[in-house]
Order: structure tokens, then C-alpha cells, then sequence
């Protein structure tokens, strides 16, 4: 299956690319399919059913205005966060939505959009089922479709099985686990960010993926700031207080002498980078899935920290950066899982981990060999790791967790540039374990908000 570094890298809004970007481009794409049956006339009511994980903590993660805009005709990429207040207000105001953004149709978010938090559909934790009918109540059409994670949507089909819609364009240097990148690498004497490259070129032109990296680069570098920039609670009731802001003038203030070492400074400015990107992401800002919302704050601030601390740094590094990180993204969406959902948290804040690991590697001049023991590094330290948000809200764990495992990211980094490049444990065997674990974790620990810390917060 041939991944694209847009695909994994894609520009959305928050809280979640499982909850809130995949429902919506489903959404769209469904309203999509209405007019391409020619049936869109005929429609007079819609539902949409949502269920496991999606129903269990959809309303936490602004599963059901995603699904609305979406069904409007939205696209994640494009939406303006900042307008869809005004549309829903207008929305469940007037009992009616504007199908594919030109058929009005009556729409009660109490009955029409139904959250199932104990049923689950069978081929994906996080379903969703969307109906359009006719005046007579006739069911004009049915769609199933899975948020796989990342923002990836795949359709069901009939027969109740996915409808995976897998690219099979033709690379220059296919690769389906770490071993065989490396070969590759090897062989034909190149870096696994020269190995990405060719490989995207198979879609677009070279001056088009430096732009497309450049453009992500420049959304990232704006998310950073508009957290920093906005305070006060962020939305959802459990009022968490947003701390980049204060943080960031803290680290402004010349005269502060509360900094644990001087020599660990930069990581301040880490911690600042990852909150100020998972705070926007909460409140439901423009962000970049990276490769999942939940752990959107890793790679930014990782980047950033190459960008303002490491010598040398220029866009070619971020180039390189992104492109490896990609390679690694694919590694993992293919092998084992970037759902939460689905494996737990290590699939989310995990593999961003190893992908930022692996970018910064990468960026500051490793060998093939040590971008892989980076990676490896990275996700090692994450096995196991669940998804419990309280609430089901993107915020805690969530938020920390980014800043944390940016910290490891780095940490991860320069003990692979440290070595030689050999390890004992391969990044392949690491993602086998992360796959297995999954497969054996309680479904209470997956995004479900029915275990963990979800469940065992006690008021003092």
C-alpha cells in the first residue's frame, strides 16, 4: 500500500482526527454520494448513528458538529474553525442543514444524530452509519463508514466488510518494514528521506512537496503561536486552564531564576511548543494531524526545537525532517496502528514519538541506521500505553502527554546519534509488540473513556 507523507500530514481542526476530522470528511462524503445518486432533491431527513468509541466519547471530542458541518459539505482541510460557532448556532436554530451546501433538509441534533455508548460496529471500534430519507420515511440511502484513525475513512460495505480503497500507484522504492527501508537505503546508497522523496514523486512534483512541507512547516508555526496567544479555559466543562500563554511569558521574563538548569532550558520551550499546539487543539483550532489530533503537539514541537536550538537548522533539515518522519508514519499505519481507538494511546502519542525521533535524527545528519534506532527508541518507551481521556476529552492525559513524549522524542534522538546505528531490539519487532499489545488491551483502555484515569478521578 503506498502512503503519502499528505496523507499522514494533513491540515484539520481539532479536538480529534478520529472524532472530528474523519466523521466530517465522511459526513461530506456522504452528502457527496447523495448528489451523485441524484437523490439529494428527494431528501427530507437525515441520521446519523454513531458508535463504539465514536459514541462513547464523540460528544467530548466534537464528533457531532463535525458530522453536521460535514454534511453541509465541509472539508476539514478547508473549514474555518473559527466560523463554524455561527453555522451551528444556525443549525439547531432552524432545525434545518443546507445538504452539500445547497439542499436544505430538517435536521434535529436531539433525535437525528444518536450516540450508541455501548454498541459497536464489527469491523472498526470507531463507526458510523449515516441515512438520508424521503418524505414517506423511505430510506433513500445508507452508508457505513469507519474513522480509522489520522483522518483516514474507510467505507463499509454490505457484506460487512472494509472497503479499503488501497493506492496501489507504483513506487520507486516500495518498503513495507523497517528492514527492508534500510536495505534500500543501503543499496542504492540514499537516506530514507531521499528513499520518501522519490517515493512522493510518484504523486507530485519536487517543488510541490517542498511547498506542501513548507505550507504544514508555516501551519504548524501558527498553531504554536496562536496558543500562546489565547487564555482562559478551554471548552468541555472540565475547566482545564490553557498555561501556554503564562508559560510563554514566564520563559519571556529575563529575570526568572526558577528554571531547574539553565542547561535544560530548551526543554522549557519544548513543553511550551507541545501545550501551545494540544491547547489549540482542544478548544477546536486549525492544527496539523501529525499523523493523529491527539498527539498533533509532538512533531511541532520537536521541529521547533530543531528550528530555534539546533545549529544549522534550515528548511532543507525540515525537509528532511518531515519526510522521514513520513516513512516512519507509514511504517506504522501499515504495520500496526495510529488509532487510539484501536491500540490505545500508544498508536497516537506513541508513534508520534518515534516519527519525531526518527525526523530529528534525520535533520541533524544520522545514518539511516540511527534514524531507525531512533524511532525504535521512541515507540519502546510507549508500549503499553492507554487512552483514557476524562471526560472524553482531549485534555487530560492528553495535553501533557505531547509534551512529555516531545521530551522523549529528543532524549530518543541523541542516544541513537550517540551510537553506532546497532541495536538489539529492531523497529519491526517493536511494532509487532505495539500490534500485539493492542490486540490484547481491554476495550476500556481504548478511547472509550471507561477505564484508566477516565474512571478514577476522585474529587477531593
Amino acid at each position: 500500500m503506498a502512503i503519502s507523507l499528505f496523507e499522514l500530514f494533513k491540515a484539520g481542526i481539532g479536538p480529534s482526527s478520529s472524532h472530528t476530522v474523519g466523521p466530517m470528511e465522511a459526513a461530506c462524503r456522504f452528502a457527496g454520494t447523495l448528489e451523485e445518486e441524484g437523490v439529494l432533491p428527494s431528501v427530507y431527513r437525515l441520521k446519523v448513528s454513531l458508535y463504539g468509541s465514536l459514541g462513547a466519547t464523540g460528544k467530548g471530542h466534537g464528533t457531532g458538529p463535525a458530522v453536521m458541518m460535514g454534511l453541509q459539505g465541509a472539508r476539514p482541510d478547508r473549514i474555518d474553525p473559527e466560523e463554524m460557532p455561527a453555522q451551528l448556532d444556525r443549525i439547531r436554530s432552524a432545525g434545518t442543514l443546507l445538504l452539500a451546501g445547497q439542499h436544505p433538509v430538517r435536521f434535529r441534533e436531539a433525535t437525528d444524530l444518536v450516540y450508541y455508548r455501548r454498541k459497536s460496529l464489527p469491523q472498526h471500534p470507531n463507526g458510523m452509519i449515516c441515512q438520508a430519507f424521503d418524505k414517506t420515511g423511505q430510506c433513500l440511502c445508507e452508508k457505513t463508514y469507519y474513522s480509522v484513525g489520522g483522518g483516514f475513512v474507510v467505507e463499509g460495505s454490505t457484506d460487512g466488510t472494509l472497503r479499503i480503497r488501497e493506492d496501489d500507484t507504483p513506487l520507486p522504492y516500495p518498503f513495507s518494514s523497517g528492514k527492508t527501508l534500510l536495505a534500500l537505503c543501503r543499496d542504492q546508497h540514499l537516506s530514507i528521506a531521499d528513499i520518501m522523496l522519490a517515493n512522493e514523486q510518484a504523486w507530485r512534483t519536487p517543488d510541490e512537496i517542498r511547498k506542501g512541507i513548507l505550507e504544514l512547516w508555516q501551519i504548524m508555526r501558527a498553531c504554536v503561536q496562536n496558543g500562546i496567544r489565547h487564555e482562559g479555559e478551554l471548552p468541555g466543562g472540565l475547566k482545564v486552564r490553557r498555561r501556554a500563554a503564562s508559560l510563554y511569558g514566564s520563559l519571556m521574563d529575563k529575570k526568572r531564576v526558577d528554571l531547574i538548569s539553565p542547561s535544560l532550558s530548551a526543554l522549557d520551550w519544548v513543553n511550551l511548543y507541545a501545550l501551545a499546539v494540544n491547547e489549540e487543539n482542544a478548544a477546536g483550532g486549525r492544527i496539523v494531524t501529525a499523523p493523529t489530533n491527539g498527539a498533533a503537539g509532538i512533531i511541532p514541537a520537536v521541529l521547533h526545537y530543531y528550528w530555534e536550538f539546533c545549529p544549522g537548522a534550515d528548511e532543507e533539515g525540515i525537509i528532511r525532517f518531515m519526510l522521514t518522519a513520513a516513512a516512519i508514519g507509514a511504517l506504522f499505519k501499515e504495520n500496526a496502528s495510529i488509532s487510539g481507538a484501536e491500540v490505545g494511546c500508544q498508536g497516537e502519542v506513541g508513534s508520534a514519538c518515534a516519527m519525531a525521533a526518527a525526523g530529528l535524527a534525520a535533520a541533524t545528519g544520522g545514518s539511516p541506521e540511527q534514524v531507525e534506532n531512533a524511532a525504535e527508541i521512541g515507540m519502546e518507551h510507549h508500549l503499553g500505553m492507554t487512552c483514557d481521556p476524562i471526560g472524553g476529552l482531549v485534555q487530560i492525559p492528553c495535553i501533557e502527554r505531547n509534551a512529555m513524549a516531545s521530551v522523549k522524542a529528543i532524549d530518543a534522538a541523541i542516544m541513537a546519534l550517540r551510537g553506532d546505528g546497532k541495536h538489539y531490539v529492531s523497529l519491526d519487532k517493536v511494532l509487532h509488540t505495539m500490534r500485539e499489545t493492542g490486540r490484547d488491551m481491554l476495550d476500556k483502555y481504548k478511547e472509550t473513556a471507561r477505564g484508566g484515569l477516565a474512571v478514577n478521578i476522585i474529587e477531593c
